[in-house]
């Protein structure tokens, strides 16, 4: 019954925010000026402006041509391409010219969705999207509103206040998570650009404080566990901290503390190739945003070793990056977009990835994201062929709650220690106790020279008796690899060579059953899927109750690595 507690005083909060006496409350006149033009961080592109004065819109890979008519008349590709047209994110990319004509096609294009759009089109509507189009308006008036006439800057601004109405009394109607976050941070936002709203600005304050102490955790983490999160919260939480002192004040202890702990917590989360791991719905990492963000980084505190209150622990030797998910799901109404992978890693050595999970392909391609959400697109174990997590999908709760996990693992140990050499993490989790009869177990040791892994998965039972319930034991080993890597399989099937683009080359091994390469796939929210193959050990809990593999670096820039009386020898 947790899910439905959760959406009960969900549901009662809306109905009290939608009220006409919440409405009513938030009555004001249109504010004269703006005051301040907050930074945007993220990337602009020039290019995509000239694009934009061609008529050629491009948002999440998706491409319209408006041929010469209104663009917010031509029906939408798919519902993340028309949240981000009336977001207007990327009227930066029209200031990065730096030309009057992009002035003018900036005051062109708001000026007719300010009078073509109103209460018809719900995207423009959401709340979210309202908050993404109020940070991009008020980041982007010295374009907008250079050369602009009265007549145009009164529409303006009488637009900017029907907005932040709207905003004020929807601020709790939209999904939870980092969509809300994004609602607050745009108040906080348009009550330090509009002046003289010492009130609103009290208020605004205090809502995004209520969201940041529930929404990033202690460790600095989002409470949705998607590494992701946290780079998007920052890139707007930047430059609203910086908005405080521009206006003369200071931002909230709450406010600074949040970002304090956020910044080492985008280092943590990178591999070798300066990429996030695919955990709990991040697909592609904005690398051009991360640099920037990662700039604003003046303390530049030590890499954490782990994550405690986000789930995740990090090994990282000899230029050998090892990341696990070791966290429980994330709270229901937090849950929409997290995966079924406990105990799943990710590895990569040096500048190149070798163990991936398999991403999230685009919003709107609802059969694949259901796919990669699966436990089976994770590098870690199945057990027969089901997930660790269940999902809501398909019911009328499903529609009001969106596609939640309603359960899976309530306890998951996470040991940390060294041993002969080597870092390891011994973890369990009870994701199949209920059903199976069956607790996974993994240990996982990585050598202070990075270039030995030792990896045991093991079965045992919650109760102590029999693994597993007969002929409900099947498992399924899954390691997925990176596309750039070719796997060959040698010595009759126990070992597999796997050979990174550059030559180097990894030697995987076990003692369990055979070693079978499988198809596999790496999804890609904002380009093309790639095909890629996976390692997968088949076995039964009560046959072959553990299993024990290990990965040996053979071969570095076209070199073999040997060993020889316990020492390291190079030859060519």
């Amino acid at each position: 019954m947790r899910f439905a507690t959760s959406a009960l005083r969900r549901h009662v909060a809306l109905r009290f925010h939608g009220s006409f006496l919440y409405r009513w409350r938030y009555a004001g006149s249109s504010p004269e000026r703006l005051f301040i033009a907050p930074i945007d961080l993220r990337t602009a592109d020039p290019t995509v402006a000239l694009d934009i004065y061609a008529g050629r819109y491009v948002f999440s890979g998706e491409g319209v041509d408006a041929e010469g008519y209104p663009v917010f008349d031509v029906d939408p590709p798919s519902h993340e391409w028309a949240r981000q047209l009336h977001g207007f994110g990327w009227l930066r990319h029209l200031r990065a010219t730096d030309m009057a004509i992009s002035r003018s096609n900036g005051r062109s294009l708001i000026d007719e969705w300010m009078t073509s759009i109103g209460a018809r089109d719900r995207v423009a509507w959401e709340p979210d999207v309202v908050a993404r189009r109020l940070i991009s308006w008020i980041a982007q008036t010295p374009l907008v509103l250079e050369g602009a006439d009265h007549a145009f800057y009164r529409r303006f601004m009488k637009s900017v206040t029907r907005q932040i109405r709207h905003l004020r009394r929807t601020a709790y109607d939209g999904a939870p998570g980092l969509p809300r976050l994004r609602v607050m941070i745009a108040l906080a936002v348009a009550a330090l650009a509009i002046g003289d709203q010492q009130r609103f600005l009290r208020q605004a304050t205090r809502w995004l404080d209520l969201e940041l102490v529930r929404q990033i955790l202690p460790d600095g983490g989002h409470i949705s566990r998607n590494p992701g999160a946290i780079l998007e919260a920052l890139i707007d939480l930047l430059p609203l901290r910086q908005a405080y002192a521009s206006r003369g004040g200071q931002p909230s202890r709450i406010l600074v503390s949040a970002i304090d702990r956020m910044m080492p917590m985008l280092r943590f989360f990178r591999q070798g190739d300066g990429t996030f791991a695919h955990f709990n719905g991040l697909g592609d990492t904005p690398t051009d945003h991360l640099a920037t963000v990662l700039a604003y980084d003046d303390a530049r505190a030590a890499i954490p070793a782990a994550a405690p209150h986000s789930g995740y622990q990090r090994l990282d030797h000899g230029g050998t990056i090892i990341m696990v998910d070791t966290g429980r799901p994330p709270p229901v109404d937090f849950s929409t977009e997290a995966h079924a992978g406990c105990l799943s890693f990710e590895m990569s050595s040096g500048r190149q990835r070798l163990i991936v999970n398999c991403g999230v392909p685009r919003p709107d391609n609802v059969g694949l994201r259901r796919l990669s959400r699966t436990t089976a697109a994770h590098s870690t174990v199945t057990l027969n062929d089901t997930s660790s997590c269940r999902f809501l999908t398909r019911s009328l709760v499903g529609e009001w709650l969106g596609e939640a996990i309603v359960a899976g693992p309530t306890r998951v140990d996470a040991e940390r220690g060294t041993e002969g050499g080597a870092t390891f993490l011994a973890m369990r989790h009870n994701g199949y106790a209920d059903r199976y009869g069956i607790v996974h177990e993994r240990r996982i040791a990585l050598a202070e020279s990075g270039d030995h892994v030792e990896g045991i998965d093991s079965f045992s039972s919650p109760s102590g008796k029999l693994v597993g319930r007969q002929g409900k034991d099947s498992y399924v080993i899954r390691f997925h690899l990176h596309p750039d890597v070719r796997a060959t399989i040698l010595e009759g099937g126990r070992t597999v060579a796997l050979e990174m683009r550059d030559g180097e080359t990894w030697e995987f091994t076990t003692d369990g059953p055979l070693v079978e390469i499988e198809e596999s796939i790496l999804f890609s929210n904002t380009r093309n899927n790639r095909r890629s193959e996976q390692l997968t050990i088949h076995g039964r809990a009560q046959q072959t109750p553990s299993v024990v593999w290990q990965m040996q670096r053979t071969v570095v820039g076209g070199r073999r690595r040997i060993a020889t009386r316990g020492t390291e020898m190079m030859r060519n």
